[in-house]
């Protein structure tokens, strides 16, 4: 499936519950933001299985980091190569404190080179207990086009401050949700490339908190840390599937707009 097929069908799915409460609610406001972030991801294992190959291994306590992409050449380049995120919102009552946001971070996630790993399980038939060092051309293992959380958060907004003429704003937010991650797999397995691609490959949960400052009323930037828990599976690779799953620290800074629908 193409790269904007699966988009589209995951937007259409995780928005349409913003949509309908813009139609039964008329006091809210919807918003979107627009910003680029960075991750720190904690050590975790990679299952391979490769029936026909005689292969189920694991590799146990990987190191991984991102690829920022923004530190280099940002206006040089499409807006969607560096690691992004958007945000699409509607607080849904007249108080503006309660609201619903669907949640996008094109995070990449890039093992690190020249690291030795530990290796079990059964290779080419054989039970296996050994050391291995990745290296791109003969083990190594990318979602550098995306890790690509999706997710459906319920939001909480507390007013901080505000000025007499309520031009200017600070607001904490507080969020939690969930959804699918669309990965990007791209990897070498003793030498054997697999067919990068786009796929559904699992879930994951997410908290953030975040502070906003808003200017005029419609135009804002945000700052937030964020929490996810991924739980990837069913990854295609050559001759077979992979799982794995992490946690990931992301913080970003975003800009946006505001208004009433």
């Amino acid at each position: 499936m193409a790269k904007s097929n699966l988009f589209l069908i995951a937007i259409i799915l995780f928005i349409s519950p913003l949509f309908v409460q813009a139609q039964i609610v008329k006091d809210g406001s919807f918003y979107f933001s627009w910003g680029y972030n960075t991750e720190w991801y904690t050590h975790s294992s990679i299952n391979i299985l490769q029936p026909a190959l005689n292969n189920n291994y694991t590799f146990d306590d990987v190191v991984a980091h991102d690829h920022k992409g923004w530190n280099q050449a940002l206006f040089t380049k499409q807006l969607t190569i560096p690691q992004y995120n958007y945000r699409i919102g509607y607080f849904f009552n007249k108080a503006q404190d309660w609201g619903l946001e669907l949640n996008f971070d094109h995070a990449k996630y890039v093992l690190d080179s020249y690291e030795n790993i530990h290796m079990t399980g059964t290779f080419r038939g054989r039970n296996i207990d050994t050391m291995v060092v990745s290296n791109p051309k003969n083990i190594g293992w990318e979602l550098n086009n995306g890790a690509n959380f999706l997710s459906l958060n319920l939001v909480r907004k507390i007013k901080i401050i505000e000025s007499k003429n309520e031009k200017f704003r600070v607001d904490a937010l507080l969020k939690a949700g969930a959804g699918p991650n669309i990965p990007h797999v791209q990897n070498t397995l003793f030498g054997v490339n697999s067919m990068p691609h786009f796929q559904f490959g699992g879930w994951n949960i997410d908290a953030d908190c975040a502070l906003r400052a808003t200017f005029f009323k419609h135009f804002y930037l945000e700052l937030f840390d964020k929490g996810v828990y991924a739980r990837y599976w069913g990854l295609r690779i050559y001759d077979g599937i992979a799982k794995q799953n992490f946690a990931c620290y992301e913080m970003a800074l975003v800009a946006g707009g505001t208004f009433k629908l």
